[in-house]
């Protein structure tokens, strides 16, 4: 080979070295693995996938978008893990702590981002919000529980307790109801708690608690949000309100509820998703509580229940379900 076309092999060498990753014909390959299907994951999901797109990132042109869930079964959410570093993705997405989990214990080279997790340094993703590991970084969804008994409170301004269903396997739900735990002694509420291993388990859990309690609170808990129609049925049966900590159980019969809007958490998750595939490093990308919070009311249910939602609370709510 001569001098010329040596010079010309470099300099192409060097071209597609410096070339971002969106410029080249190569496919993008993100793959998510969502521990349960319920409507604020799968908002999650549908809102990462318009905002790649927003960033360039289309899913049949530049973008292999992979997509797998557990059903609910974090040892079918460790065989997708397993799967999918197997098949070398840029990115892999875990939305929802068990399958974060499970992404991250399956690579320490694949950058992971974790979204729609509630407690990341409780479940062991990371050790530091400010100081994501290596590879893994992303957005948590920690619910305002304060402001949810405070909700519950002034929905019902004599209640004396709140009940909970929640899945003790869990990390997210366990940090969930110690924060609620907590809240409730600061109103001076009572929290009659009853457990939930599997979906089909809620509905009877929530019949007793519903029975002892004033009010059923509905934490973003996933065995809880794959089973919330049974949840609020038995809190119905009982002529109890449900207050959920996603707005998204407000078609399922919550009376109110203030929560992410999780389409927008989900928007918010590509924003990192697309910084990687552009060449960022993970320790660039600090992870970070999800901005935004909704308060929904639903009157229709509140009427059923007999119950009178305060003025107050309808002038705040951002959306109203008549």
């Amino acid at each position: 080979m001569n001098v010329s076309k040596l010079l010309l092999s470099a300099c192409c060498a060097a071209t597609l070295l410096s070339t971002p990753f969106t410029a080249m014909a190569d496919t993008a390959k993100v793959a998510v693995s969502q521990i349960v299907e319920h409507p604020a994951l799968d908002a999650t999901r549908q809102g990462l996938l318009d905002g790649l797109k927003a960033k360039g990132y289309e899913e049949g042109k530049n973008l292999e978008f992979a997509y797998q869930t557990a059903q609910g079964n974090p040892a079918i959410a460790v065989q997708i893990a397993r799967q999918f570093v197997g098949e070398k993705p840029d990115v892999l997405v875990g939305i929802a702590t068990p399958s974060a989990q499970a992404l991250v214990a399956a690579t320490k080279s694949i950058p992971v981002v974790f979204t729609a997790v509630t407690d990341p340094v409780g479940a062991k993703l990371i050790k530091d919000m400010e100081k994501p590991n290596a590879n893994v970084t992303g957005l948590s969804d920690l619910s305002p529980v304060a402001q949810h008994v405070a909700l519950a409170k002034e929905l019902l301004p004599n209640m004396t307790s709140i009940g909970v269903v929640y899945n003790p396997g869990e990390a997210n739900a366990v940090a969930l109801v110690e924060l609620l735990r907590e809240a409730a002694d600061a109103q001076g509420l009572k929290v009659v708690e009853g457990t939930a291993l599997k979906s089909a388990d809620v509905q009877s859990a929530a019949q007793i608690v519903a029975s002892q309690a004033d009010a059923i609170y509905a934490p973003t808990d996933n065995t809880v949000a794959s089973a919330i129609d049974g949840l609020v049925g038995a809190a119905n049966q009982a002529k109890k309100p449900v207050i959920g900590g996603a707005t998204s159980y407000i078609p399922n019969g919550a009376v109110a509820a203030l929560g992410f809007d999780y389409y927008q958490i989900g928007v918010q998750t590509a924003d990192y998703v697309a910084a990687l595939l552009n060449g960022e490093q993970v320790s660039a990308l600090p992870a970070k509580v999800a901005v935004g919070s909704d308060l929904a009311i639903n009157l229709k249910a509140a009427q059923k229940l007999g119950l009178e939602v305060p003025q107050a609370l309808l002038d705040r709510a951002t959306t109203v379900e008549k």
